[in-house]
């Protein structure tokens, strides 16, 4: 949905800021102005990249030992033996509406993926299993689903649908989350909201969404009909931004379009409309990755994944940092807690997604691999997420990330 009266630069900018090639593009020019230290917090390091690498290189054989690593996406964090059989993806029997409650899943989980703060914890009453962080929201959000939590209608409790969504509160997804005093979990009324307004952009999509039971998994039925059984991975990370753009809060705007996670920077010129902006789509690109495999239920096979970029949030970050890769110029950038919205922030995020690409490459080198045998996806998932991961928890045994962010529930 385009506002009426946007100039035609206008609409340009809002249409490149929703490309791929704009988040590598932005992120190039900050890191160029870091490696001429004209950036305000960070350098980068590139001596250390080799280091890097083999550190991922190491992890990513330890947890895949025949690197036969699966693409970084929503249902490795909640594991296919707590899925049940509707949303387990196989390789035959199975229907649309398979893949439509896969999609709605997918949707709902990864928007409600950001950071939870590290005093909280989810405990798994069916498997008896206590989890954290990603794989305990991932795990809490996928028992919501089961009982029916998104939903409208009682007798269809596997979907998510505008009705049901909207009239979720926050003691309903404190519940879904066991929030308590001594459970607390941060950002949750950004998460609500964020369901909130998913649901109204569902509604008031029909061409996209469907016109009598709004669902997210209806997208199916929309990109088939646009893209026929193949669809470029570019092309589908700007359906899920002009789908769902208008669920972000309080973010960078053009002519009255809200244009997600997307930053100024001081750095950057004003030249014209959005030039000084850096859009990182973390969620959204998360988002896009985690369809792939229930969009190929669906019949849709999503190709030239490499068009994606890394995922620019605090494990991928912090592995950076941790080795060295990106440094800090002032002791500021670790003592105190940032915004999302600041230039510390802006700057290392925009540093990792730059990085990422070169330690995919050197990675696929030390593997003898090649983009298409170990694409970027690939990478992430054996990959830098847990090697982050991993680090963290080597330097700080609370294993949080080296810089602390403000999260509002609706970033990381």
């Amino acid at each position: 949905m385009t506002p009426t009266g946007q100039t035609s630069a206008e609409q340009a900018a809002i249409a490149y800021l929703q490309k791929p090639q704009a988040i590598r593009d932005r992120t190039q020019q900050l890191f160029d102005l870091a490696l001429a230290n004209e950036l305000e917090h960070f350098t980068c390091d590139l001596s250390q990249l080799d280091k890097v690498a083999k550190y991922v290189v190491e992890t990513t054989q330890q947890l895949y030992p025949d690197i036969d690593v699966p693409f970084h996406r929503r249902r490795r964090h909640i594991g296919a033996q707590r899925l049940p059989p509707p949303l387990v993806p196989t390789t035959e029997g199975e229907t649309q509406a398979d893949a439509k409650a896969q999609l709605d899943l997918a949707i709902v989980s990864v928007l409600l993926d950001a950071g939870a703060g590290s005093q909280w914890h989810y405990q798994d009453n069916t498997t008896g299993e206590t989890l954290a962080r990603s794989e305990g929201l991932a795990v809490a959000s996928l028992r919501g689903f089961e009982q029916g939590i998104f939903s409208s209608d009682p007798a269809s409790p596997h979907q998510v649908d505008a009705a049901g969504l909207s009239q979720l509160t926050k003691g309903h997804l404190a519940q879904v989350f066991q929030v308590s005093e001594n459970n607390p979990i941060v950002g949750l009324s950004g998460r609500l909201t964020l369901l909130h307004q998913l649901a109204e952009a569902i509604a008031n999509q029909p061409e996209r969404f469907g016109s009598d039971a709004a669902r997210p998994g209806n997208l199916l039925d929309y990109l088939t009909r646009q893209y026929g059984n193949t669809l470029d991975a570019g092309k589908l990370l700007t359906e899920v931004l002009e789908s769902l753009g208008t669920i972000w809060p309080g973010r960078a705007v053009i002519a009255g379009t809200n244009l997600g996670d997307v930053w100024p920077h001081p750095a950057l010129p004003k030249t014209g409309p959005g030039t000084h902006l850096v859009p990182f789509h973390k969620l959204s690109q998360w988002l896009t990755y985690s369809l792939v495999e229930p969009l190929a239920v669906g019949g849709v096979t999503v190709t030239n994944l490499n068009a994606l970029t890394g995922l620019a949030e605090y494990r991928n970050g912090g592995l950076c940092v941790d080795l060295g890769l990106i440094v800090p110029k002032h002791s500021g950038v670790t003592d105190k807690p940032h915004l999302p919205s600041s230039s510390v922030i802006v700057e290392w995020r925009a540093l990792t997604v730059v990085m990422l690409d070169k330690i995919g490459e050197r990675v696929q080198q030390l593997l003898n691999k090649s983009p298409e045998d170990l694409p970027l996806i690939k990478v992430l998932e054996g990959g830098t997420w847990a090697a982050g991961r991993r680090i963290a928890k080597q330097i700080r045994p609370s294993g949080v990330p080296p810089i602390a962010i403000q999260s509002d529930g609706t970033v990381f």
